[in-house]
């Protein structure tokens, strides 16, 4: 049997085991009208035994979302009637498309679904989803963990051309933001300490508070913060990229595990930057605090540097690099997990980049405060 809607040819063919083949031929787009669904609805109505329907479209010539429009018809009528739909007949570029259409909204109904569940069936599911969420994050730790040994025993498997780009990219390439930020953080520093110490004529000792606030938290954290919004947002959308590509399946399948390949050299290279990073944000804001004290306050250079001298001690500048060298772990770590567990979708990469950047400045906040403890129990 078949019949025709505005030269859009549409052939019916009932095959064995209860399947309805629907053969498309000719042109199918909106230049040359819609195509109508009525046809196939009729052919299901008049032979209600049909339980699978599967398409032919060898003769099918030029078409477009017309057509794609009529399949996603044809395609949520048969869900409504229980019956199964086999898209193999089709092309696979229209495969492709269908895949993507029909899979966000099965996400935008599971979304609906969701409502409807009772309170304990959220804690539930929302617990059950957290312990996986943190059985991966162990397994990556320790993948990562068990990949820096391997390559202190020189069996880690990745490209040094690799890891060289990377230092560059967390190092050189970061000075100018560092440079920028730290210089300013220095002048507020100064600025905030000599709205007090002017009520004393205390003003010297604003090289005392710029001094030890920058190079023992200030330097490392505003460091971080930095490095968490370009390199670990960074790292999280090209391994996020790559998972979409499909190149970390491919490297698994040669046998490349992805963890020695691309995270442990990027894990690397900011370990050692952000150390160095830190001490540069130190001697930036330290100039920041001098402009302030000598050409706003009028203070005299020598002075100013030899009361930054006194002040900072070596304690100080340890407890700053401290800092700095658990920051670009939990900067590197967060933005390459977060990369790897993301979606396939552009917008999974995207929200992949997003939960990178906050992860990781939420994970130094927390460090910070840990940190502060410790050294304060420690009396440091």
């Amino acid at each position: 049997m078949n019949n025709s809607d505005n030269g859009k040819k549409i052939y019916f063919n009932l095959l064995p085991e209860n399947t309805l083949q629907i053969k498309l031929t000719g042109d199918w787009n909106i230049a040359s009208g819609l195509p109508s669904l009525s046809l196939v609805l009729d052919e299901l109505l008049k032979n209600p035994s049909i339980r699978q329907v599967v398409f032919d479209t060898s003769a099918l010539k030029e078409w477009d979302s017309a057509l794609l429009a009529f399949l996603l018809k044809v395609i949520e009528y048969c869900a409504q009637k229980n019956i199964l739909v086999e898209r193999e007949g089709l092309a696979q570029g229209i495969q492709k498309i269908l895949n993507l259409a029909t899979a966000v909204r099965v996400k935008k109904d599971t979304g609906r679904k969701e409502l409807h569940e009772t309170l304990l069936e959220r804690i539930g599911a929302s617990a059950i989803i957290r312990r996986q969420r943190l059985k991966e994050k162990l397994d990556f730790l320790g993948e990562v963990f068990i990949a820096f040994i391997k390559m202190l025993k020189g069996k880690a498997r990745f490209r040094s051309s690799d890891l060289v780009i990377l230092i560059q990219q967390c190092g050189v390439q970061a000075l100018p933001i560092v440079s920028l930020i730290s210089l300013l953080v220095g002048l507020i520093l100064a600025f905030v300490g000599a709205v007090q110490l002017r009520l004393f004529g205390a003003q010297i000792f604003i090289a005392d508070v710029v001094g030890v606030g920058m190079v023992r938290v200030m330097g490392a954290i505003m460091t971080g913060i930095i490095m968490a919004g370009r390199t670990g947002a960074a790292f999280a959308a090209q391994l996020g990229t790559m998972q979409t590509n499909e190149e970390i399946d491919a490297l698994k399948t040669l046998g490349i595990p992805p963890v020695e390949f691309l995270v442990l050299p990027r894990v690397i290279s900011l370990v050692l930057m952000m150390p160095l990073l830190c001490l540069y944000a130190d001697i930036m804001g330290i100039i920041g605090g001098f402009v302030v004290g000598v050409l706003v306050f009028g203070l005299n250079p020598i002075e100013y540097f030899q009361h930054t001298k006194d002040a900072v001690t070596l304690n100080h500048l340890m407890v700053g690099l401290v800092h700095g060298l658990v920051f670009g772990i939990i900067v590197a770590i967060v933005g390459c997990l977060k990369g790897i567990q993301s979606g396939r979708s552009a917008a999974d990469v995207g929200d992949a980049t997003t939960s990178a950047v906050v992860s990781s400045i939420v994970n130094i906040v927390i460090a910070t405060a840990i940190i502060t403890f410790v050294c304060e129990a420690i009396k440091v």
